[in-house]
C-alpha cells in the first residue's frame, strides 16, 4: 500500500467508491472506530486506482462491481490516533454487480480487513448529513441529488471545492 511516515505526517494514497442505489449510500465502518465512510482503501505500488477499488471489495466482503466515473479528487489533512495524515483521495461512482448479497436494502453486511471487522450499511442519502462520515464533505456531497465531479481540499472539519 501507498502509505508512509514523513517527519511529522503519515501520507497515504486511497481510492474509494460511492454505491448508490434506491436513494441510498453505501458506506462502511472498521470495528471500534465511531464514524463511517466510503469503502475503499490503500493503492498499492503500480496499481491503478480503479483496481484498487474492486480488489478491496472482493477482499473486504466478497462484492464484485463496475467502477464508473471519477468523481472527486480530494486532499485531505486530518488527525487520526494522534497522528497527522496527508491523504490524497480518488473517489468513483460504481455499481454492485448483479446477484451481489449486497444488493438488499437496507440491510447490512459484514466483512473484514485484516483482522478488523467492517460493517457496510445502506442509510438513506437524505440522512447522511446528521452522520459521523469522514472526511467531512461527504456529509454534504453525499446527500445531493446529481454527483458531480470536483476538486476537493478538506481541512478538518472545513472544506473548498473547485470545479472544472
Amino acid at each position: 500500500m501507498i502509505a508512509f511516515d514523513l517527519g511529522t505526517h503519515r501520507f497515504q494514497f486511497r481510492a474509494a467508491v460511492v454505491i448508490t442505489r434506491s436513494d441510498h449510500v453505501l458506506l462502511h465502518q472498521v470495528e471500534g472506530q465511531d464514524f463511517w465512510c466510503l469503502p475503499g482503501g490503500r493503492v498499492e505500488p503500480g496499481e491503478r486506482a480503479e483496481q484498487t477499488v474492486i480488489r478491496e471489495m472482493r477482499e473486504e466482503v466478497g462484492a464484485d462491481i463496475d467502477v464508473g466515473k471519477m468523481l472527486w479528487t480530494v486532499e485531505n489533512f486530518f488527525s487520526h490516533e494522534s497522528r497527522q495524515h496527508h491523504e490524497i483521495g480518488l473517489y468513483f461512482a460504481a455499481t454492485l454487480k448483479a446477484g451481489s448479497p449486497m444488493l438488499d436494502l437496507p440491510g447490512r453486511h459484514h466483512g473484514v480487513e485484516g483482522s478488523k471487522r467492517l460493517e457496510f450499511a445502506w442509510f438513506p442519502r437524505v440522512q447522511v448529513s446528521s452522520l459521523d462520515i469522514r472526511p467531512a464533505f461527504l456529509r454534504k456531497f453525499l446527500a445531493q441529488s446529481q454527483l458531480e465531479p470536483a476538486h476537493v481540499v478538506q481541512d478538518g472539519e472545513r472544506f473548498t471545492v473547485s470545479r472544472s
